[in-house]
């Protein structure tokens, strides 16, 4: 036999208020000043007397379609959030605050913009935001963790700039912090906007972009990377870079003309796609600079010009500039070609019309430099003298011996705007010449655009006359030096100004 026991209120003996109160389908569980609770097995008053106990079974509180609530003023305990919050409708907030765990809030940024603080992150902390007004995306809301806590895996402010969004944050752990859950999506809760930060070399603005010049070997050191493109707000993480190599010396010809030094490798980044935000990875790191010396100028009759010093930032080397040819006073003519680099040493008159040095060595693509120009001449008492060949250049060969012209130019050099204004680099050295006795005074070759060293002159007449010594590359452009003319008796020796010039590494990034 089945038997029931109806009724609507359950009252208690003392004071007869409700203890249990059923109004049409809500069901109202304790009166004002109770506070409820659950046991072991009971549901039980603040006084510790039962409301409803049962042992061993499950209680069900309301049927389907019923509404269960404590009464005004009630609390309760034990039943947990189970991962949502209580949002707080009676403080809509318009200025900073910091949020509790357990809480929802409604932000309003008509007037101006808020930020959140987030409290000290405890596994399953829970705190939710919502845009009150849909102005976020005028007035954003910043979330910011608490001291040096993560949110979504990063130790920065994050930021709603959507109109109406929702973010709910749980706190998980120490390596990715408050994670975005539920109604709002990462993609709805970017990060702050983040540009990249670097230290090391000569820093110089342009517009919005940083420029760091190395002059010498150092170290860029990226502390910050920008997070664009993931955040369009942001600034990118490539950067451009300039690196040249150093020039090469130029060469030192016994009674003739010698060939001018190559320039030094030239390789860039600059200009770079979308409005010159570079195109080069970096990562936060430290990359060491290399900053390439200039080549020495040929001491002597048959001396080789040594090579001008590799530059290197990263992965990019760029190849330091192959040394001027020359040769012995004698046997004549020896020739003695220039040597291979970024850009191609000249060689001396005595190849007549060969010998110059090959750049863009080794190859890379673009090319770093280009070929030195071949010398040449008549006999040694022709009257058209005896010419190098000039230095190749970044932006062009080196010329070659025209009789009646003199010494071979240097190659020309290539501007770049990378610093914010255009400046000429990477010349090759100019040819020298040696004029014989009762010749025209031919003059020696000019250097390339770019910082390239002119060749000497060895005047003709009676005794053959020692020459000057070729000037040398400009510093921090990678210019090749000039061809050394000296005369049949001077032994070549004692001058060595015609070295080539030091490179530079110069590295560009957006800043603002």
């Amino acid at each position: 036999m089945t038997s029931k026991i109806k009724v609507d209120n359950i009252n208690k003996v003392s004071d007869d208020s409700n203890i249990i109160n059923k109004c049409g389908t809500t069901v109202t569980v304790g009166a004002a000043s109770d506070s409820v609770r659950t046991g072991a097995n009971n549901l039980q008053a603040s006084d510790g007397g039962n409301l409803i106990s049962q042992s061993g079974t499950t209680i069900t509180l309301g049927a389907s379609g019923d509404t269960i609530t404590l009464a005004s003023g009630a609390s309760q305990s034990g039943f947990g959030r189970a991962g949502s919050v209580d949002w707080q409708t009676g403080s809509i907030k318009t200025s900073t605050f910091t949020a509790a765990d357990g809480e929802g809030y409604f932000v309003n940024t008509t007037s101006g913009v808020v930020t959140v603080n987030l409290p000290a992150g405890s596994s399953g902390a829970i705190v939710a935001v919502n845009d009150y007004a849909q102005t976020a995306a005028t007035n954003n809301i910043t979330i910011a963790a608490n001291g040096s806590e993560k949110i979504e895996g990063v130790a920065a402010s994050h930021t709603i700039n959507t109109n109406g969004v929702t973010a709910t944050l749980v706190y998980v752990d120490g390596t990715r912090g408050w994670k975005v859950v539920d109604t709002g999506e990462s993609s709805n809760l970017p990060q702050a906007p983040l540009f990249t930060v670097a230290t090391g070399g000569t820093i110089t603005t342009s517009g919005d972009f940083k420029i760091h010049t190395f002059s010498s070997p150092g170290t860029f050191t990226v502390t910050t990377l920008g997070n664009k493109p993931t955040v369009p707000a942001g600034g990118p993480s490539n950067v451009d870079y300039l690196v040249v190599a150093g020039g090469a010396g130029g060469g030192c010809g016994g009674g003739g003309g010698a060939g001018g030094g190559g320039a030094g490798g030239h390789r860039t980044s600059f200009p770079s796609p979308s409005c010159n935000a570079g195109s080069f990875p970096v990562t936060a790191t430290a990359f060491p600079i290399t900053v390439g010396a200039g080549g020495v100028g040929a001491p002597n009759y048959g001396t080789p010009a040594p090579r001008g010093a590799d530059s290197i930032f990263s992965t990019i080397t760029s190849t330091g500039g192959g040394g001027g040819g020359g040769h012995p006073h004698v046997p004549e003519p020896t020739n003695q070609e220039g040597k291979p680099g970024g850009s191609g040493g000249g060689s001396s008159w005595g190849g007549n019309g060969s010998g110059a040095g090959s750049g863009n060595t080794p190859p890379v693509s673009p090319p770093q430099g280009n070929n030195g120009g071949n010398g040449g001449g008549g006999g040694y008492y022709s009257p058209t003298g005896h010419q190098g060949g000039g230095g190749g250049g970044a932006g062009g060969t080196g010329g070659s011996y025209s009789p009646g012209s003199g010494g071979a130019a240097g190659g020309a050099g290539t501007a770049n705007s990378i610093t914010g204004s255009p400046v000429t680099r990477a010349g090759g050295g100019g040819g020298g010449t040696a004029n014989t006795n009762g010749g025209s005074n031919f003059p020696g070759g000019s250097g390339g655009s770019g910082g390239g060293g002119t060749g000497s002159v060895r005047p003709g007449g009676p005794g053959n006359p020692g020459g000057a010594a070729g000037t040398s590359g400009t510093a921090n452009t990678g210019g090749g030096g000039g061809g050394r003319a000296s005369g049949a008796n001077d032994g070549g020796t004692g001058a060595t100004t015609h070295n080539g010039g030091s490179g530079v590494v110069i590295i560009r990034y957006k800043f603002q």
